[in-house]
């Protein structure tokens, strides 16, 4: 499962889903859609603008944890 971690990223430049939302042209819906977790896809132009205003890379927001619940093939 992959986690998304825009909320620490948040934190860490003290920027605010308002602000993040003007700065990479997409809804505050969308940004809490990222943060709790129930996006299905990311684009990578999306991806690349919010590491832009972050000033940070892809691995400071995605991480990938496995999933608890499935067992492996």
């Amino acid at each position: 499962m992959i986690i998304v971690n825009i909320d620490v990223m948040l934190a860490r430049r003290k920027m605010s889903v308002t602000e993040l939302s003007q700065r990479v042209g997409i809804t505050m819906a969308n940004i809490s859609i990222l943060k709790n977790g129930k996006a299905k896809a990311i684009k990578l132009e999306t991806l690349n603008k919010i590491c832009e205003a972050l000033e940070c890379q892809p691995g400071d927001i995605l991480e990938w944890q496995k999933d608890q619940g499935r067992e492996e093939a």
